[in-house]
Order: structure tokens, then sequence, then C-alpha cells
């Protein structure tokens, strides 16, 4: 009796390869259903990933953002800090401008050094 169940069991098999083989679609799925791991292994991993995941975005340094270069986009901390720096630089330049003798060379090359400058920094 035992060999009749397995005899059988085995055709049925057989059978239902053969219902997958003409499944154009999908196809035998039993050998990927096979090879998958077990819920319980899949499930173990899976909270240790999410734990390591959630205190690495506590122990992150939010990403600063640039400054905007536009003076209306800019706020009034921003505007402050900028006209502060115009004002060092242009009282820097007239400090310069009067220890020497031509004054207009003087400005065309401040003007030139603010040009290399910005162009470095790149188009805004």
């Amino acid at each position: 009796m035992p060999e009749i169940s397995s005899i059988k069991q085995a055709k049925e098999q057989q059978a239902a390869e053969a219902r997958r083989q003409t499944t154009p679609v999908v196809g035998d799925m039993r050998p990927l259903a096979d090879a998958l791991p077990e819920l319980s292994q899949l499930l173990a991993p899976a909270t240790t990933v999410l734990t390591a995941r959630r205190k690495s975005r506590k122990n992150k340094v939010p990403v600063k953002r640039p400054e905007p270069t536009d003076f209306s986009q800019m706020k009034q901390s921003q505007k402050r800090k900028l006209l502060e720096k115009e004002t060092s630089q242009f009282s820097g330049a007239v400090k310069t401008l009067s220890a020497k003798m031509n004054p207009l060379a003087d400005i065309g090359e401040q003007l030139r050094k603010r040009m290399r400058q910005e162009e470095e920094l790149g188009p805004s």
C-alpha cells in the first residue's frame, strides 16, 4: 500500500509540473518556492537592519543648504553679513587707494581682482 500512495503522489507531482510548464507567463514556480527562505529567517535580520537605520538617522548631521546668491532671496541676517563684508572690502580698497598716486588704475585693479574672485566662485 505505501508504494501505491507514493506512486500516486509522484504522478500527481508530475501532472502538476506539466500544468505549470504549460502556463506561458509564469512557468514552473516550484523551484523558486523551494529556494526562498522561510519567513522566520527573513524577519530576524530585517528587525536588526531597521533598528540600525533608525540609529544612523539620529546620528546624522543635517546637510547645510548653500546660501542664496540673489540678494532678494536672502534672509535679513544674510543680507546684513553680505553688506558688512562689502563695506569692509570697500573701506580696505579706499585705504589702499588713498595711499597710492594713481587712483583710477587702482580702482581698475580692484575691479579686476573682484571679477577674478567671482569667476573662481562660479556663475551665480
